[in-house]
């Protein structure tokens, strides 16, 4: 077991609004002002916020000086690590914070925060505003249990594998999408989990024009395939019900298992992958699933 050690500094890991600045905590606030170096997904965002609550100079970093400011991307996160690893052990007090809402949640932070309990600095969170969490609380969906998957994958295939892991899992789902490609993804859930389960988009939360969007799958689907929606997106998911989750663990003919052999191969899954899940789902014989996947996959219907 480790710990934090004496003399080293402190790593605050700071929410930020998503687009409201009424959101920032009070207690946010004191801690960005009072830390020694704020590390930021965008500099130019947390500078404006550090300016906002008259952060920008502070006696912490002494009469008069610029408070730093060090930027935080994929690319250059494993470089920053180390440099507020180094930072921490010279005791010098650092606040992460992402572009909006609260960091390392499908954004850059998580290997500053290993480094730093790596350095056996204390890490802090500063808790506060969360697209995930504001979206899921109003979607009006189950918020007992749910999953969260960041931003699916940008290329079709993988997209379609994604979701089809998680077609069975009785747990509300949240996604973040990029507005160039929802249309595509609400399409492929649909397309995945059924176009009858519920579903809310959620648009530009917390801002002026904050919209949520309440339908089925195949609803959604068929109003954003040509109307590309604005801002920051999040998706919320209806969970399998029972129909999904226990169907497929009774027993299957030929006839339903061609049929969902041809759902999994429609949803990018390779002919192995394909006749692996199946196999594990029935308890036939692997071998006879294999060659029942692969007469589907060569049918007309299948390549047509």
């Amino acid at each position: 077991m480790t710990g934090p050690r004496p003399g080293v500094g402190t790593l605050f890991v700071v929410a930020t609004p998503l687009g409201n600045p009424e959101d920032l905590s009070p207690r946010a606030a004191s801690t960005l002002r009072a830390a020694d170096v704020v590390v930021a997904e965008d500099t130019r965002t947390a500078r404006r916020l550090l300016a906002s609550i008259g952060g920008a100079r502070g006696e912490a970093t002494g009469a008069g000086a610029e408070r730093p400011v060090l930027s935080c991307y994929d690319a250059n996160e494993a470089a920053r690590a180390t440099e507020v690893a180094e930072l921490l052990a010279a005791g010098k007090s650092v606040a992460l914070v992402s572009e909006a809402g609260t960091p390392l949640v499908s954004d850059p932070g998580f290997r500053i925060v290993a480094a730093a309990i790596a350095a056996g600095a204390r890490v802090v969170p500063i808790p506060g505003p969360s697209a995930v969490l504001a979206a899921l609380a109003a979607a009006g969906l189950p918020t007992d249990r749910f999953t969260f998957l960041g931003f699916p994958p940008r290329k079709p295939g993988p997209r379609r594998r994604l979701f089809e892991g998680v077609r069975r899992l009785p747990f509300t789902l949240v996604l973040y999408e990029s507005p160039l490609r929802a249309g595509a993804t609400l399409e492929d859930l649909g397309a995945v989990l059924g176009g009858a389960r519920r579903a809310v988009v959620a648009r530009e939360l917390t801002k002026p024009f904050e919209e949520l969007v309440r339908g089925t799958l195949g609803e959604l689907a068929a109003r954003y395939r040509d109307d590309r929606p604005l801002g920051e997106i999040t998706i919320v998911v209806e969970g399998a019900g029972d129909d999904v989750a226990g169907a497929e663990e009774a027993e299957m003919t030929d006839d339903q298992l061609a049929a969902r052999a041809g759902e999994l191969l429609a949803a990018g899954l390779s002919v192995r992958d394909a006749a692996d899940r199946l196999a594990s789902l029935t308890g036939r014989p692997r071998r006879e699933v294999y060659r029942l996947v692969v007469a589907v996959s060569t049918s007309p219907a299948q390549s047509g």
